[in-house]
Protein backbone atom coordinates (compact mmCIF):
# COMPACT_ATOMS: atom_id res chain seq x y z
CA UNK A 1 0.00 0.00 0.00
CA UNK A 2 1.15 3.56 -0.70
CA UNK A 3 1.90 5.76 2.31
CA UNK A 4 -0.14 8.98 2.14
CA UNK A 5 0.77 11.68 1.71
CA UNK A 6 4.07 11.29 -0.15
CA UNK A 7 6.58 14.01 0.68
CA UNK A 8 8.23 15.04 -2.63
CA UNK A 9 11.58 15.29 -0.83
CA UNK A 10 11.67 11.48 -0.82
CA UNK A 11 12.43 11.72 -4.54
CA UNK A 12 15.17 14.35 -4.37
CA UNK A 13 18.84 13.61 -4.99
CA UNK A 14 21.86 15.80 -5.78
CA UNK A 15 22.40 16.06 -9.54
CA UNK A 16 25.38 18.10 -10.79
CA UNK A 17 24.24 20.28 -13.74
CA UNK A 18 27.03 18.93 -15.90
CA UNK A 19 25.38 15.49 -15.78
CA UNK A 20 22.47 16.75 -17.94
CA UNK A 21 23.28 15.82 -21.53
CA UNK A 22 23.19 18.59 -24.12
CA UNK A 23 23.72 16.32 -27.14
CA UNK A 24 23.04 12.61 -27.77
CA UNK A 25 25.65 9.90 -28.14
CA UNK A 26 26.77 9.14 -31.68
CA UNK A 27 25.85 6.60 -32.88
CA UNK A 28 22.69 6.45 -30.81
CA UNK A 29 23.29 2.95 -29.45
CA UNK A 30 26.73 4.00 -28.16
CA UNK A 31 24.99 5.53 -25.12
CA UNK A 32 25.75 3.87 -21.81
CA UNK A 33 23.23 1.47 -20.26
CA UNK A 34 22.95 0.68 -16.56
CA UNK A 35 21.34 -2.72 -15.94
CA UNK A 36 19.45 -2.45 -12.65
CA UNK A 37 18.40 -5.61 -10.86
CA UNK A 38 19.61 -6.88 -7.47
CA UNK A 39 23.07 -5.87 -8.71
CA UNK A 40 24.16 -3.13 -11.09
CA UNK A 41 25.86 -3.74 -14.42
CA UNK A 42 27.55 -1.14 -16.63
CA UNK A 43 26.93 -1.68 -20.34
CA UNK A 44 26.22 0.09 -23.61
CA UNK A 45 22.82 0.25 -25.30
CA UNK A 46 24.37 -1.81 -28.10
CA UNK A 47 24.67 -4.65 -25.55
CA UNK A 48 20.87 -4.85 -25.23
CA UNK A 49 20.37 -8.04 -27.31
CA UNK A 50 22.56 -9.96 -24.87
CA UNK A 51 20.71 -8.57 -21.86
CA UNK A 52 17.31 -9.71 -23.17
CA UNK A 53 16.06 -13.20 -23.93
CA UNK A 54 14.64 -14.85 -27.06
CA UNK A 55 10.86 -14.57 -26.85
CA UNK A 56 10.89 -11.15 -25.18
CA UNK A 57 8.73 -8.43 -26.72
CA UNK A 58 9.75 -4.77 -26.99
CA UNK A 59 6.84 -2.31 -26.77
CA UNK A 60 7.85 1.06 -28.22
CA UNK A 61 6.05 4.37 -28.65
CA UNK A 62 5.66 5.37 -32.32
CA UNK A 63 4.55 8.96 -31.71
CA UNK A 64 6.26 11.57 -33.86
CA UNK A 65 7.39 14.88 -32.38
CA UNK A 66 5.85 17.96 -33.96
CA UNK A 67 7.22 21.53 -34.02
CA UNK A 68 4.87 22.47 -31.19
CA UNK A 69 6.01 25.99 -30.31
CA UNK A 70 4.18 28.75 -32.15
CA UNK A 71 4.06 32.51 -31.86
CA UNK A 72 1.21 34.73 -32.96
CA UNK A 73 -0.73 37.95 -32.54
CA UNK A 74 -4.14 38.94 -31.30
CA UNK A 75 -4.23 42.54 -32.44
CA UNK A 76 -1.11 44.11 -30.94
CA UNK A 77 -0.71 41.45 -28.24
CA UNK A 78 2.00 38.84 -28.71
CA UNK A 79 0.84 35.33 -27.84
CA UNK A 80 3.12 32.32 -27.27
CA UNK A 81 1.59 28.88 -27.84
CA UNK A 82 2.86 25.40 -27.07
CA UNK A 83 0.64 22.67 -28.48
CA UNK A 84 -0.04 20.16 -25.73
CA UNK A 85 -2.39 17.49 -27.09
CA UNK A 86 -4.84 16.93 -29.93
CA UNK A 87 -8.44 16.43 -28.85
CA UNK A 88 -10.87 13.97 -30.38
CA UNK A 89 -12.90 16.70 -32.12
CA UNK A 90 -9.88 18.09 -34.00
CA UNK A 91 -9.20 20.98 -31.61
CA UNK A 92 -6.01 21.39 -29.57
CA UNK A 93 -5.32 21.82 -25.89
CA UNK A 94 -2.41 24.28 -25.67
CA UNK A 95 -0.27 26.01 -23.08
CA UNK A 96 -0.27 29.74 -23.75
CA UNK A 97 1.63 32.80 -22.64
CA UNK A 98 -0.09 36.19 -22.26
CA UNK A 99 -3.54 34.62 -21.95
CA UNK A 100 -4.76 37.71 -20.07
CA UNK A 101 -4.92 39.37 -23.47
CA UNK A 102 -7.19 36.65 -24.85
CA UNK A 103 -10.95 36.08 -24.76
CA UNK A 104 -13.15 33.29 -26.14
CA UNK A 105 -13.85 33.73 -29.87
CA UNK A 106 -10.64 35.75 -30.39
CA UNK A 107 -8.57 34.93 -33.47
CA UNK A 108 -4.81 34.46 -33.16
CA UNK A 109 -2.85 35.05 -36.36
CA UNK A 110 0.07 32.61 -36.39
CA UNK A 111 3.50 33.92 -37.44
CA UNK A 112 5.56 32.50 -40.31
CA UNK A 113 2.74 30.80 -42.22
CA UNK A 114 0.49 32.93 -44.41
CA UNK A 115 -3.20 32.70 -43.52
CA UNK A 116 -2.63 30.32 -40.61
CA UNK A 117 -4.78 31.19 -37.58
CA UNK A 118 -6.53 29.77 -34.53
CA UNK A 119 -9.78 30.63 -32.79
CA UNK A 120 -9.91 30.62 -28.99
CA UNK A 121 -12.68 28.25 -27.89
CA UNK A 122 -11.98 28.25 -24.16
CA UNK A 123 -9.55 29.63 -21.58
CA UNK A 124 -8.73 27.53 -18.52
CA UNK A 125 -7.72 28.50 -15.00
CA UNK A 126 -4.27 26.90 -15.28
CA UNK A 127 -3.22 29.16 -18.16
CA UNK A 128 -4.04 26.65 -20.85
CA UNK A 129 -6.54 27.10 -23.67
CA UNK A 130 -8.48 25.17 -26.27
CA UNK A 131 -7.91 26.34 -29.85
CA UNK A 132 -9.36 25.43 -33.22
CA UNK A 133 -6.98 26.01 -36.11
CA UNK A 134 -8.26 27.03 -39.52
CA UNK A 135 -6.54 24.09 -41.22
CA UNK A 136 -6.64 20.37 -40.63
CA UNK A 137 -5.12 17.22 -42.00
CA UNK A 138 -2.19 17.64 -44.39
CA UNK A 139 -2.76 21.40 -44.65
CA UNK A 140 -2.40 21.75 -40.86
CA UNK A 141 0.76 19.65 -40.86
CA UNK A 142 2.28 21.76 -43.66
CA UNK A 143 1.46 25.03 -41.89
CA UNK A 144 2.75 23.72 -38.57
CA UNK A 145 6.08 22.75 -40.08
CA UNK A 146 6.36 26.21 -41.62
CA UNK A 147 5.46 28.10 -38.45
CA UNK A 148 6.53 25.94 -35.53
CA UNK A 149 9.70 25.09 -33.66
CA UNK A 150 10.65 22.12 -31.51
CA UNK A 151 9.76 22.51 -27.85
CA UNK A 152 13.05 21.19 -26.50
CA UNK A 153 13.16 20.65 -22.73
CA UNK A 154 14.31 23.74 -20.82
CA UNK A 155 17.42 21.98 -19.50
CA UNK A 156 18.83 21.58 -23.03
CA UNK A 157 20.61 24.89 -23.61
CA UNK A 158 19.83 26.33 -27.02
CA UNK A 159 20.19 30.13 -26.70
CA UNK A 160 19.41 30.57 -30.40
CA UNK A 161 16.69 27.94 -30.55
CA UNK A 162 16.73 24.28 -31.64
CA UNK A 163 19.16 23.45 -34.43
CA UNK A 164 18.62 21.49 -37.61
CA UNK A 165 20.55 18.67 -35.95
CA UNK A 166 18.04 18.68 -33.07
CA UNK A 167 15.25 18.13 -35.59
CA UNK A 168 16.87 14.82 -36.46
CA UNK A 169 18.23 13.92 -33.02
CA UNK A 170 14.92 14.50 -31.21
CA UNK A 171 12.98 11.94 -33.26
CA UNK A 172 12.99 8.19 -32.65
CA UNK A 173 13.46 5.47 -35.24
CA UNK A 174 9.89 4.35 -34.42
CA UNK A 175 8.30 7.78 -35.12
CA UNK A 176 5.21 7.50 -37.31
CA UNK A 177 2.11 9.24 -35.92
CA UNK A 178 2.47 13.00 -35.44
CA UNK A 179 1.27 14.55 -32.20
CA UNK A 180 3.97 14.58 -29.49
CA UNK A 181 5.39 17.73 -27.97
CA UNK A 182 8.28 15.85 -26.39
CA UNK A 183 10.14 12.79 -27.64
CA UNK A 184 9.66 9.40 -25.96
CA UNK A 185 13.35 9.52 -25.19
CA UNK A 186 14.11 5.84 -24.51
CA UNK A 187 13.37 5.25 -28.19
CA UNK A 188 16.11 7.69 -29.20
CA UNK A 189 18.76 5.04 -28.46
CA UNK A 190 17.70 2.62 -31.20
CA UNK A 191 19.42 2.26 -34.57
CA UNK A 192 18.56 0.09 -37.55
CA UNK A 193 21.56 -2.11 -36.77
CA UNK A 194 20.41 -2.61 -33.17
CA UNK A 195 16.89 -3.52 -34.30
CA UNK A 196 18.30 -6.09 -36.73
CA UNK A 197 20.43 -7.64 -33.97
CA UNK A 198 17.44 -7.79 -31.62
CA UNK A 199 15.38 -9.55 -34.31
CA UNK A 200 18.19 -12.02 -34.94
CA UNK A 201 18.23 -12.76 -31.20
CA UNK A 202 14.54 -13.71 -31.35
CA UNK A 203 13.24 -10.55 -29.71
CA UNK A 204 10.05 -9.18 -31.29
CA UNK A 205 8.63 -5.69 -31.14
CA UNK A 206 5.29 -3.95 -31.35
CA UNK A 207 4.31 -0.30 -31.15
CA UNK A 208 1.68 1.78 -29.44
CA UNK A 209 1.07 5.53 -29.61
CA UNK A 210 1.14 7.96 -26.71
CA UNK A 211 1.40 11.61 -27.74
CA UNK A 212 3.68 13.04 -25.07
CA UNK A 213 2.45 16.41 -23.85
CA UNK A 214 4.18 19.53 -22.54
CA UNK A 215 3.21 18.57 -18.98
CA UNK A 216 6.04 16.01 -18.97
CA UNK A 217 8.42 18.93 -18.29
CA UNK A 218 6.59 20.14 -15.18
CA UNK A 219 8.24 19.40 -11.80
CA UNK A 220 6.24 18.48 -8.72
CA UNK A 221 5.88 21.73 -6.77
CA UNK A 222 3.06 20.66 -4.44
CA UNK A 223 3.80 19.91 -0.78
CA UNK A 224 2.29 16.45 -1.23
CA UNK A 225 2.88 14.39 -4.36
CA UNK A 226 -0.80 13.46 -4.64
CA UNK A 227 -1.69 17.13 -5.14
CA UNK A 228 0.25 17.19 -8.43
CA UNK A 229 -1.94 16.65 -11.48
CA UNK A 230 -0.58 15.19 -14.69
CA UNK A 231 -1.91 16.64 -17.94
CA UNK A 232 -3.91 14.14 -19.94
CA UNK A 233 -2.20 12.57 -22.94
CA UNK A 234 -3.84 10.84 -25.88
CA UNK A 235 -2.97 7.21 -26.49
CA UNK A 236 -3.83 4.37 -28.83
CA UNK A 237 -3.13 0.67 -28.33
CA UNK A 238 -4.61 -1.38 -31.15
CA UNK A 239 -6.36 -4.73 -30.76
CA UNK A 240 -3.57 -6.36 -32.78
CA UNK A 241 -0.88 -4.94 -30.49
CA UNK A 242 -2.80 -5.98 -27.37
CA UNK A 243 -3.18 -9.50 -28.77
CA UNK A 244 0.57 -9.75 -29.46
CA UNK A 245 1.41 -8.58 -25.93
CA UNK A 246 -1.01 -11.07 -24.35
CA UNK A 247 0.24 -13.91 -26.55
CA UNK A 248 3.84 -13.18 -25.59
CA UNK A 249 3.01 -13.34 -21.90
CA UNK A 250 0.95 -16.54 -22.38
CA UNK A 251 3.94 -18.36 -23.85
CA UNK A 252 6.30 -17.16 -21.12
CA UNK A 253 7.92 -14.21 -22.87
CA UNK A 254 8.69 -10.98 -21.06
CA UNK A 255 7.23 -7.58 -21.90
CA UNK A 256 9.90 -4.87 -22.22
CA UNK A 257 8.43 -1.36 -22.16
CA UNK A 258 10.58 1.06 -24.15
CA UNK A 259 10.17 4.22 -22.12
CA UNK A 260 7.93 5.55 -19.39
CA UNK A 261 5.39 6.68 -21.99
CA UNK A 262 4.95 3.11 -23.24
CA UNK A 263 4.63 1.87 -19.67
CA UNK A 264 2.02 4.50 -18.75
CA UNK A 265 -0.19 3.52 -21.69
CA UNK A 266 0.31 -0.19 -21.03
CA UNK A 267 -0.74 0.29 -17.41
CA UNK A 268 -3.75 2.34 -18.54
CA UNK A 269 -4.81 -0.56 -20.77
CA UNK A 270 -4.03 -3.42 -18.37
CA UNK A 271 -6.53 -5.25 -16.18
CA UNK A 272 -5.99 -6.71 -12.73
CA UNK A 273 -5.37 -10.13 -14.31
CA UNK A 274 -2.47 -8.64 -16.37
CA UNK A 275 -4.46 -8.88 -19.60
CA UNK A 276 -3.85 -5.88 -21.86
CA UNK A 277 -6.89 -4.49 -23.67
CA UNK A 278 -7.17 -2.17 -26.70
CA UNK A 279 -7.15 1.51 -25.73
CA UNK A 280 -8.12 4.67 -27.57
CA UNK A 281 -8.50 7.76 -25.43
CA UNK A 282 -6.78 9.96 -22.88
CA UNK A 283 -4.85 8.91 -19.82
CA UNK A 284 -3.82 10.86 -16.73
CA UNK A 285 -2.31 7.86 -14.93
CA UNK A 286 0.20 8.85 -12.23
CA UNK A 287 2.27 5.86 -11.10
CA UNK A 288 3.80 6.01 -7.61
CA UNK A 289 5.64 3.51 -5.40
CA UNK A 290 3.06 1.13 -3.99
CA UNK A 291 1.07 1.01 -7.23
CA UNK A 292 1.15 -2.48 -8.75
CA UNK A 293 2.91 -2.75 -12.11
CA UNK A 294 1.01 -5.38 -14.08
CA UNK A 295 1.83 -4.87 -17.74
CA UNK A 296 5.63 -5.03 -18.11
CA UNK A 297 8.51 -7.07 -16.76
CA UNK A 298 11.35 -4.76 -17.80
CA UNK A 299 11.58 -1.04 -18.52
CA UNK A 300 14.16 0.63 -20.72
CA UNK A 301 14.26 4.30 -19.80
CA UNK A 302 16.59 7.27 -19.53
CA UNK A 303 17.83 8.85 -16.30
CA UNK A 304 15.28 11.29 -14.91
CA UNK A 305 15.47 14.48 -12.92
CA UNK A 306 15.06 14.79 -9.15
CA UNK A 307 11.52 15.31 -7.85
CA UNK A 308 10.06 14.47 -11.27
CA UNK A 309 7.02 12.28 -11.86
CA UNK A 310 9.23 10.09 -14.06
CA UNK A 311 11.69 9.37 -11.24
CA UNK A 312 8.68 8.50 -9.08
CA UNK A 313 7.51 6.10 -11.78
CA UNK A 314 10.86 4.27 -11.99
CA UNK A 315 10.87 3.99 -8.19
CA UNK A 316 7.46 2.35 -8.45
CA UNK A 317 8.80 -0.06 -11.05
CA UNK A 318 12.14 -1.05 -9.55
CA UNK A 319 11.98 0.05 -5.89
CA UNK A 320 12.81 3.43 -4.38
CA UNK A 321 15.95 2.45 -2.49
CA UNK A 322 17.24 0.44 -5.43
CA UNK A 323 16.75 3.40 -7.76
CA UNK A 324 18.40 5.84 -5.36
CA UNK A 325 21.42 3.52 -5.18
CA UNK A 326 21.45 3.11 -8.97
CA UNK A 327 21.31 6.87 -9.53
CA UNK A 328 24.07 7.50 -6.98
CA UNK A 329 26.23 5.00 -8.87
CA UNK A 330 25.34 6.62 -12.20
CA UNK A 331 26.26 10.10 -11.01
CA UNK A 332 29.56 8.88 -9.56
CA UNK A 333 30.33 6.93 -12.76
CA UNK A 334 29.60 9.88 -15.06
CA UNK A 335 26.38 8.72 -16.72
CA UNK A 336 24.50 11.44 -18.61
CA UNK A 337 20.94 12.35 -17.66
CA UNK A 338 17.62 13.01 -19.30
CA UNK A 339 16.46 13.41 -22.90
CA UNK A 340 19.81 13.21 -24.70
CA UNK A 341 21.43 11.13 -21.96
CA UNK A 342 22.16 7.50 -21.18
CA UNK A 343 19.75 4.69 -20.35
CA UNK A 344 18.76 2.18 -17.69
CA UNK A 345 17.33 -1.30 -18.07
CA UNK A 346 15.12 -1.84 -15.03
CA UNK A 347 13.88 -5.21 -13.81
CA UNK A 348 10.50 -5.05 -12.08
CA UNK A 349 10.74 -5.07 -8.30
CA UNK A 350 8.62 -7.99 -7.05
CA UNK A 351 9.37 -8.08 -3.31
Amino acid sequence: MKPFPYDPSIFEFPLPPERIAQHPAQPRDAARLLNVQTTLGDHLVSDLPGLLQPGDLLVANDTRVIPAQLSGRRGEARIGITLNRPLADGTWHVLARNTKRLHPADTIEIDNATGFSATVLALHDDGSATLRFNRDGAAFTEALHQAGALALPPYIARPHGPSAQDSADYQTIFAEHEGAVAAPTAGLHFTENLLQRLTARGISRVTLTLHVGAGTFLPVRADAVEAHKLHAERGILTAAAAAQINATRARGGRIVAVGTTSLRLLESACGADRTVHPFDGETEIFILPGDPIRSADLLLTNFHLPRSTLFMLVCAFAGTERMKSAYAHAIEAGYRFYSYGDATLLHRHTE
